[in-house]
């Protein structure tokens, strides 16, 4: 027979493997959720700096506006899903996701940059949509301990769900 202290004590590690998991989870989403605002605006950056035969840097500091933009923009939206008005929602967007942005794009980019021939690789050549989607890999991955860290502090995507 177990005893009530013993039970307690599994109930506690029990409770504390499901905290675990469920902020996991919630950095998953909010991971994803930053990846593909990034991920909209990262690609439709990359397409028109290299249809326009633009150099990397001017298309990367187009991709990257791009990819605030939708980034910010995708929270918004679901902040103004859950009754918050534009003029709230913008700075609760701007905290919540900028840590997250930044860091997928220094890594996105660098990694684009690093690649033999990713950038010049043009439209039509997998070098560049493998090399893109490998970048955009890493930098979730990049992004996911932070989102983690900040959300356990009830920083980062955790003021976001406070409105859903």
């Amino acid at each position: 027979m177990e005893s009530s202290g013993a039970h307690a004590g599994h109930r506690g590690a029990q409770g504390s493997a499901h905290a675990a998991q469920s902020l996991n989870r919630l950095a998953f989403s909010a991971t994803a959720h930053c990846l593909t605002g990034c991920a909209i605006g990262e690609v439709l950056g990359m397409i028109i700096g290299t249809a326009l035969g633009w150099g990397d840097w001017e298309t990367i500091a187009l991709a990257v506006a791009l990819a605030f933009l939708f980034g910010y923009s995708l929270t918004m939206v679901s902040l103004a899903r859950g009754g918050l008005a534009l003029g709230a929602a913008i700075p609760v967007a701007l905290a919540a996701d900028t840590i997250s942005i930044t860091i997928m794009e220094l890594v996105d980019n660098a990694i684009m940059l690093l690649i033999p021939g990713a950038m010049e690789a043009g439209l039509t050549n997998m070098l560049f949509w493998g090399s893109l989607a490998v970048a955009l890999l890493v930098a979730g991955a990049a992004a996911f301990p932070v989102n983690r860290w900040l959300i356990q502090r009830g920083r980062g995507h955790a003021v976001v769900h406070a409105y859903h």
